[in-house]
């Protein structure tokens, strides 16, 4: 598939609607008519959603699973479909559904009841969960986080979490907002902050390619649970069920596996509780 420019994406969703709240033409007539479906993605989500490299196509293995999704979509549509990329952040990607700019968020994204409110999301694509990254001798768990300051990326589930766990155990830390989790990770290396928090996965492949590794350890708990999905735009059912449709076949026929290797490596291993995620969303037809 070929990839077009976030101008033409605007454009052909731009047609489709009247309005950036009400749909007009489906998202599947859209995607028939023009030929292109509009994939939003993050730069800085990794191993989930990011950018490898300057003017690179965006990676990562929720990225790899929107593509095999529009992959499939083709087929049911009988038509050859080529993906836009529209880039966002964890403070606007939501905007990029809810304006039109994007059909899918391909990325590390939470599925949460408060923002079923504004979009839609498939069946669950991931389960993570957050904990946080310290230096060799900091801060064990949430208890040990009195008086220190502690880094989480802004606008986040994982910011919102730590705020209550903190709250629930009437300690005073000050939280530091981040822009991205490679500020959060530099702030920790540096000392700024005495602990960095964000979904495990993240942290681990972030742990992987820091710039001095053996100077950082990854906390054995679990913040939360986090169940990642797709979202799209409310309202529209006939591209929800074509999206959950080919993720439960991706599911069913093995196709999963091959993405999480090409983004994990041989050596990792999905969880016991991802396995079984993937048994129980594989929706028959």
């Amino acid at each position: 598939m070929v990839a077009i420019g976030r101008a033409a994406c605007a454009t052909i969703l731009a047609a489709g609607m009247l309005h950036a709240d009400v749909v007009v033409a489906g998202t599947l007539d859209d995607i028939r008519g023009s030929g292109t479906v509009c994939l939003a993605y993050r730069k800085d989500a990794p191993p989930f959603s990011y950018v490898a490299g300057n003017g690179a196509a965006p990676v990562g293995f929720i990225v790899d699973l929107c593509r095999a999704v529009t992959a499939g979509i083709g087929r049911q549509l009988g038509i050859d479909i080529k993906e836009a990329y529209v880039p966002v952040t964890a403070t606007d990607r939501f905007d990029a559904i809810t304006n039109n700019k994007a059909d899918l968020l391909c990325e590390a994204t939470t599925q949460t009841l408060k923002r079923r409110e504004t979009v839609s999301f498939s069946i669950p694509t991931f389960a993570d969960g957050a904990s946080f990254i310290i230096q060799p001798g900091g801060p064990k768990d949430i208890g040990s986080l009195a008086d220190k300051k502690v880094g989480v990326l802004a606008g986040t589930t994982t910011e919102a979490e730590l705020r209550r766990a903190l709250a629930a155990k009437q300690l005073n830390a000050e939280i530091v907002p981040a822009k991205t989790h490679r500020e959060g990770l530099d702030a920790v290396e540096k000392g700024a902050v005495a602990a960095y928090f964000a979904d495990r996965g993240i942290l681990a492949f972030l742990l992987m390619n820091a710039k001095r590794p053996t100077n950082l350890l990854l906390a054995d708990i679990y913040l939360t649970v986090e169940p990642y999905a797709l979202a799209m735009r409310r309202g529209d059912e006939e591209f929800r069920l074509a999206v959950d449709r080919e993720l439960s076949s991706i599911y069913r026929s093995g196709q999963i596996a091959r993405i999480f290797g090409a983004t994990f490596g041989p050596s990792v291993r999905p969880s016991p509780t991802l396995l079984g995620l993937y048994a129980t969303a594989a929706l028959p037809e």
